[in-house]
């Protein structure tokens, strides 16, 4: 017997979105560390690190985010036996080492988008690397890293949707849900629809504000590359 669609369905939808938020922000901040260190690697002057780095990237981007999502939640139990790893924090790690990669190309990007004189400056000044980069280079780096930035976090909220397959009831996963009890698929992908249309909107339009406020108004062409698919231009 199938329900009618009512509150219960739309607060059930709405939750999901409320998850779906929330681990796209942890994975945001998890990554946003880890990408800053690869990136900051990457930009830096050891070769090993470096290569380390660019390893790392390579890797994480050439992986398609759901098999990320399938080693987190069922390979990592296998690796260490008797532990296990709840739907809410698998989807977060995924996503964050997901996310991690495409940082540490947006920030390797950004470094090196910033005039080699602001390098040079700030060497004269005696200024060690990690004042360099906190005080000089990163902040001019950030202006850069802001739109290409804002375009990878509403490519993060739609992809967040992949962790449904694990069995988290975040925004696709409560609209199946809903779906399946009240067996009207249209409207209730419609509502679906419309949740991420105003997180990703109120996303992209906070950016834009940001932006204007930086004075930023065109992308690095190089950083803007961070985003494509390896082998895309092969």
């Amino acid at each position: 017997m199938f329900e009618g669609l009512g509150w219960k369905h739309l607060s059930l939808i709405l939750d999901g979105a409320v998850v779906t938020v929330q681990i796209c922000v942890l994975a945001v901040l998890f990554g946003g560390v880890l990408g800053l260190i690869f990136g900051l690697m990457s930009a830096g002057n050891i070769r090993f690190l470096r290569w380390f780095s660019a390893t790392y990237v390579a890797i994480i981007r050439g992986i398609p985010v759901l098999l990320i999502i399938f080693f987190v939640y069922f390979g990592v139990p296998l690796l260490a036996p008797g532990t296990s790893l709840p739907e809410y924090w698998s989807g977060v790690i995924a996503l964050s080492v997901f996310a991690s990669a495409y940082i540490a190309e947006l920030v390797r990007g950004s470094i090196q988008a910033v005039p080699r004189g602001q390098f040079e400056a700030a060497e004269a000044l005696g200024l060690r690397y990690r004042d360099r980069m906190r005080w000089v280079i990163l902040p001019q780096a950030a202006k850069v890293m802001v739109p290409p930035g804002v375009g990878f976090l509403v490519i993060l909220i739609k992809d967040s949707s992949l962790v449904a397959v694990i069995g988290l009831i975040e925004l696709t996963r409560a609209g199946n849900i809903v779906s399946s009890l009240t067996a009207e698929p249209i409207t209730s992908y419609l509502i679906v629809g419309a949740c991420y249309f105003v997180i990703c909107y109120a996303l992209s339009a906070a950016g834009r504000r940001y932006e204007r406020r930086l004075g930023v108004r065109v992308p690095t062409p190089g950083v803007t590359d961070a985003l494509t698919p390896t082998g895309a231009n092969t």
